[in-house]
């Protein structure tokens, strides 16, 4: 009210100004006095403009403070009803609600960066420039630095480290080993794209999984030397068992100047025969283990699947046929190319066939279905399942270990070379198994 009434009042004079400014040129007043009437006029239409702006140019203050997140300062409040009181009153809860937010923002994006910066897992961030946002005290430790500028940096500590940061893209992950004073690490690489107001970065976490690994390891080889002394227990036992017997035999007749009958020639020969039986089974046994040890290292090409499940179903149609087995083909797209290996490949499809047409032996419905497909993380799965009888959970774990069967017949060492084998190929291998209703084995390409 009291702008509006002031502002009238201004316009009022000016007119009245403009009025006399007029009366008096007519009237012809003389120069003086249209002069000092001019002059008035032009006064008076200063201090309106000026009048008018006051309250504008508050305006205009308050959001260039705003602006530059300037909430500090206080506009005054004399409580007398006017409309420049109301207006600083509200400027003055609108700053002090934004000096709130603003203190709670920062109060967050502290609280976050000292968990970012105090996680036990490594963290780095970085921009398109290569220039490094944060780098929490984990990652300095594990890369036995005190600062890093740039992530080009880490290629003076570790090149596949560097590397592996540059190529991989989100959900990406490898395993990379470096050097450390405390000893050798196994870092877990994993790399995330983000977007934010429309600036590229990557945030990068490193895990130092080697405690974890050398557990599986020392497990590993704990299920393997219970599998190769109880294989070699198996073959040794009856072997000296029988030696001792044949010995005892000879030494009884030496001793008594007994003659060897046919009857004991051939009792004799059946036990050396019986021996060399055992001691051939031991010898294939420990060049399974040798061939296990030694796959050789992938050589890649691009392998169309399409023909490679072709070449799959005439290489086991007999067996296939004389099983009564059906074989199903799922393709997705049909032009599928895989980079890999061919022959180890073939070997890893072969070994799972070969194990779905043993599974459906007793099986009432006897289907085989191979698929092939691009999952929605971009990776290449082949499937090989069946609809036998389904593998016992406690046997689920174990079916990847060397020399464990669950068959009457085998070595146990076909999946534990395809496991190697897909671990070559930078992939892996999975089951699942539901009893009663079948098995699938799915091979996981990175792509």
């Amino acid at each position: 009210m009291d702008y509006r009434v002031g502002l009238l009042g201004r316009i009022a004079l000016v007119a009245a100004s403009l009025f006399l400014l007029a009366y008096a040129m007519i009237d012809d007043w003389g120069v003086f006095m249209i002069s000092l009437f001019l002059i008035l006029v032009v006064f008076q239409i200063i201090f309106l403009i000026r009048y008018s702006e006051s309250s504008f140019k508050k305006v205009r203050l308050f959001l260039d403070n705003i602006k530059q997140d300037k909430y500090s300062q206080l506009y005054p409040v004399k409580f007398d009803g006017t409309e420049t009181d109301d207006l600083h009153i509200e400027f003055n809860a609108i700053l002090a609600k934004l000096k709130e937010d603003q203190a709670e923002k920062e109060a967050n994006y502290q609280y976050f960066r000292s968990v970012f910066k105090h996680l036990s897992i490594g963290l780095i961030t970085f921009g398109e420039n290569g220039e490094i946002q944060i780098l929490n005290v984990a990652a300095k430790r594990m890369l036995n630095v005190d600062h890093l500028k740039s992530i080009s940096e880490i290629e003076s500590i570790n090149k596949e480290l560097h590397l592996a940061i540059q190529n991989l893209r989100t959900g990406g992950s490898e395993l990379i080993k470096i050097a450390h004073p405390d000893g050798i690490m196994q870092l877990s690489v994993y790399v995330i794209e983000l977007l934010m107001r429309g600036e590229k970065f990557k945030l990068v976490s490193l895990q130092n999984i080697q405690s974890e690994l050398e557990e599986k390891e020392m497990e590993a080889w704990q299920n393997l030397v219970k599998v190769l002394t109880h294989e070699i227990m198996n073959s040794i036992a009856p072997i000296s068992s029988l030696a001792g017997t044949l010995k005892g035999e000879i030494e009884h007749k030496m001793d008594h100047n007994e003659p060897l009958s046919p009857t004991d020639m051939e009792d004799f020969l059946l036990g050396i025969t019986t021996i060399e039986k055992r001691s051939e089974g031991l010898i294939s046994f420990v060049s399974d283990f040798r061939s296990l040890a030694h796959i050789p290292m992938p050589k890649f090409g691009s392998i169309g699947i399409s023909r490679l499940f072709d070449q799959l179903e005439v290489l086991l149609q007999n067996q296939l046929e004389a099983h009564e087995i059906k074989l199903v083909k799922e393709l997705n797209p049909k032009e599928l190319i895989l980079f890999g290996d061919q022959m180890q490949i073939e070997q890893v499809m072969i070994n799972l066939l070969q194990n779905a047409i043993q599974a459906l032996e007793d099986a009432d419905e006897k289907v085989i279905t191979l698929r092939a497909f691009i999952d929605e993380a971009g990776k290449i799965i082949l499937e090989v399942s069946d609809t036998g009888k389904g593998i016992e959970e406690e046997a689920l774990g174990k079916i990847f270990i060397p020399f464990f069967t669950t068959k009457k017949k085998g070595s146990g060492i076909g999946l534990s070379l395809s496991k190697q084998i897909m671990r070559r190929h930078k992939g892996n291998i999975q089951v699942r198994s539901v009893i009663g209703e079948g098995t699938t084995f799915k091979l996981i390409f990175n792509g």
